[in-house]
Order: C-alpha cells, then sequence, then structure tokens
C-alpha cells in the first residue's frame, strides 16, 4: 500500500488530523508484536489494542499533529523516524503548542511499509530550537 516509509508517515498524520481510525490502522502492521505508546502512557500491544487506543484517542475529535525535523535512517527492510510532534490544541488562553518527541518505526512486508512502533513523549517548549543544529559543531 505504502511505496516508501515517507508515504506511511504522511498517511499516520493525516490519519490524526482527520480523527480516522480506519485510516489509522491502514498504516499499521497487523503483527502482533506491533507496540503504540502514546504520550505517558502504558506499552499497547497488538493491532487490536492499538486500535482501540486510536479510538479512545479519536472519541476527543481529530488531533492537529504535524512532523517536524524527521531525522530518517533508512535500510532495506526497516525505517526509523526520530521526530518532533507539533500538536495544536485549545486552551481556555487560546490556541497552544504542545511538543512531542516521537521514534516511528516502520517494515517492509508483502503489502509495502507499514508502521510496527510509533512511541511518542513529551518534548519541552523549547524543543524545537533545541533540536536544531549547532552551526559550531558541524563538520566541514
Amino acid at each position: 500500500m505504502f511505496a516508501t516509509p515517507e508515504e506511511a508517515e504522511y498517511a499516520f498524520y493525516e490519519a490524526m488530523r482527520q480523527g480516522d481510525a480506519a485510516l489509522m490502522m491502514r498504516v499499521w502492521s497487523d503483527d502482533e508484536d506491533a507496540v503504540c505508546i502514546h504520550p505517558g502512557g502504558l506499552r499497547i500491544l497488538g493491532p487490536r489494542a492499538i486500535r482501540a487506543s486510536w479510538e479512545r484517542v479519536f472519541a476527543n475529535g481529530p488531533v492537529n499533529a504535524s512532523p517536524s525535523q524527521v531525522k530518517a535512517v533508512t535500510g532495506v527492510m526497516s525505517a526509523v523516524h526520530l521526530l518532533i510532534e507539533r500538536i495544536r490544541v485549545n486552551t481556555p488562553r487560546g490556541k497552544d503548542t504542545l511538543h512531542f518527541y516521537a521514534t516511528n518505526l516502520y517494515q517492509k512486508g508483502p503489502e509495502g511499509w507499514r508502521m510496527i512502533v510509533h512511541h511518542a513523549s513529551p518534548a519541552p517548549r523549547e524543543a524545537e530550537m533545541l533540536d536544531r543544529p549547532d552551526p559550531a559543531r558541524t563538520l566541514h
């Protein structure tokens, strides 16, 4: 279904933005070893439990999430994406942006690239600035 890990990742965040559990599960592997860890949550194992967790998340509506600063390590059969998720939320004081560090692991199989692991954890508000490369440390 997904020809590249980047296509699978785009679909993952699009499913969040649409609040669509069925679309979300098209991204996930059917493997019982699939793992999802939502920020501050417990480890969720297997596609049925992962689907149920996303249904609970989407019960509150879509999640306005977008990936930034993606660092990708891609091999022949697997890819790891380390990134910052920016999630826009409404608060009593207006709109705010929360940041989460995320690790997304994809595997290539007969049906293309599918997610096998998603692990997100809270990041400091300064994450966008702190994670930028320091030009003084760049090797030439």
